[in-house]
């Protein structure tokens, strides 16, 4: 019984269901498509394009997240969510792609509905409200800031409280190989009870006392981390140290396609890092950290 919170749908679909969808378009896969090691974050999100321009109608999206939670499945997880951000399939209505990925997971995954650094405060509020609508598990705030970009993330906060007061879960990719206190902001300005990547927590040790005292989980991401240039090495991730300080961390896939890895790859990775317990209880925190119970429980 394995846990994986932090799978991205446009990340994570089959290679044969890309070269398909491609075929059908009548273009090639690029070669150079995979993730490789220390490629950056802003090289590494300029993948997605093309994997989206293939994703823009909702039985595409069905498609690829049924396939994803049989994936997942057959890896041996239990506990699946699956993130995406539903404003960048623009075949219909923000309300029927969400509609397509829920149909999709069937009751397998819980969907987290993802808003990007820079986006409009607008958008991430109409994510949040479709999300509650639609039965969706919770909302991210996923990509990376960037000096050109008009909004921060304190701009999001007031999206992020309606999140709560609706019962959606919060996620925020914060501390992705940045300065530590993204990861304060994201806890503490929109209230965020899960972090993606974090790689940068102990740096600031009131940072890590704060992710603590709030039962904050981290998402940790060990391949994409690397691919990223978040971390040097596997070995230099700070994962055994998090667990070590009493930080509550799951690991994660991230991107199962793009990272060419899969859940079982990632705990081997971890593995090595980690003795038997730590490691269960990563798994563990895995478990205990969904969104996916939150949702069913407002959908009662």
């Amino acid at each position: 019984m394995l846990s994986d919170l932090h799978r991205h749908l446009d990340g994570s679909l089959r290679a044969s269901t890309l070269a398909e969808l491609a075929a059908a378009r009548g273009v090639a896969v690029p070669p150079d498509l995979p993730f490789s090691a220390g490629m950056g974050l802003h090289a590494a999100l300029s993948k997605f394009a093309f994997i989206l321009s293939l994703l823009q109608q909702p039985r595409e999206v069905r498609r690829v997240a049924a396939e994803i939670c049989e994936d997942a499945a057959a890896e041996g997880v239990t506990t699946l969510e699956i993130r995406f951000a539903p404003q960048l399939h623009r075949g219909a209505s923000l309300d029927a792609v969400v509609d397509a990925a829920v149909e999709g997971a069937a009751g397998r995954a819980g969907i987290v509905l993802c808003g990007l650094y820079g986006e409009p405060p607008s958008l991430i509020d109409e994510l949040v409200r479709v999300g509650a609508r639609r039965g969706a598990a919770g909302v991210d705030l996923a990509g990376g800031p960037d000096s050109g970009q008009q909004f921060s993330l304190r701009d999001y906060a007031p999206a992020f409280a309606r999140a709560a007061e609706l019962g959606l879960g919060r996620t925020v990719h914060a501390g992705e190989g940045r300065p530590p206190q993204e990861i304060a902001d994201a806890v503490e300005l929109l209230h965020a009870q899960r972090i993606g990547h974090g790689t940068t927590l102990l740096d600031d040790p009131r940072v890590a006392d704060l992710v603590i005292e709030r039962g904050v989980t981290i998402e940790a991401c060990l391949s994409s981390n690397l691919h990223t240039g978040a971390v040097r090495s596997v070995a230099d991730h700070p994962l055994p140290r998090w667990l070590a300080a009493g930080v509550r961390a799951c690991v994660c896939t991230d991107n199962t396609l793009l990272s060419s890895t899969t859940l079982p790859r990632e705990l081997e990775l971890a593995g090595r890092l980690l003795d038997a317990a730590s490691l269960a209880r990563a798994v563990q925190f895995g478990h205990d950290a969904a969104f996916s119970a939150t949702a069913s429980r407002r959908a009662r």
